[in-house]
């Protein structure tokens, strides 16, 4: 009974190639999704800063008193 293998206790495999895989994939597209949202915000801020501009609400020159 001494030698017998204890129940509960998994044989340790090393990595799973294909788990890694998934993993890394899925971390690149979360990372490149948040890169593309930051780019689109900033893309959307200059189109409204350039819209303001077209309609004379705000300016870039600074009045003289």
């Amino acid at each position: 009974m001494g030698a017998a293998k204890k129940l509960g206790h998994g044989v340790y495999r090393g990595p799973s190639v294909l788990k890694e895989i998934v993993y890394g994939i899925s971390l690149g597209l979360a990372a490149g999704l948040l890169w593309k949202m930051h780019h689109w915000n900033n893309q959307r801020r200059t189109k409204e800063f350039y819209d303001l501009l077209e309609k004379d609400e705000i300016t870039v020159v600074v009045e003289d008193e």
